[in-house]
């Protein structure tokens, strides 16, 4: 049985890995957003953006009433590899179906990073907040695969 301490330092853990991922997302977000073409798809992901932003000063706020108060965000490096990529293939003229399947690269690994961390013992409202962003993060990424999928046509 793990002990008190043991939980917190995991809950911990889920949340930090949680804000690294949620800021890729959110700088993901905002370079794609200055890439597309279209101005429908630019404020969809500034939106997004933004809404990343709000998401890790939620886990943020978490962490710091769980007695975390220098949360160290750093980022993944799969995320800025994926940022990168989308950066070059917009510098080579990369279309918005180019940017859009880069989006959901992103996404897939939001979804895996939600996914794993409520596959862990967390408290009922940290997991209640966490289900409503993982609501969120799948909503957008069905939403940026409609899209890739309507510029294939």
């Amino acid at each position: 049985m793990a002990t008190d301490e043991a939980k917190l330092n995991e809950t911990k853990r889920v949340l930090t890995s949680l804000v690294n991922t949620l800021q890729d997302s959110q700088k993901g977000f905002a370079d794609l957003g200055e890439h597309v073409k279209s101005d429908a798809l630019k404020r969809y992901f500034l939106g997004e953006s933004l809404k990343r932003a709000n998401f890790r000063a939620e886990l943020e706020n978490e962490l710091h009433r769980l007695g975390e108060h220098d949360v160290k965000e750093s980022g993944t490096a799969v995320a800025a590899l994926h940022r990168t990529w989308g950066d070059i293939k917009a510098k080579l003229g990369g279309s918005d179906h180019t940017l859009l399947e880069t989006a959901e690269q992103g996404e897939d690994q939001a979804k895996k990073a939600y996914k794993e961390a409520l596959e862990q013992d967390l408290p009922m409202p940290l997991r209640e907040l966490l289900s409503t962003q993982q609501a969120e993060v799948l909503t957008s990424h069905d939403y940026i695969k409609a899209q890739r999928d309507t510029l294939a046509k």
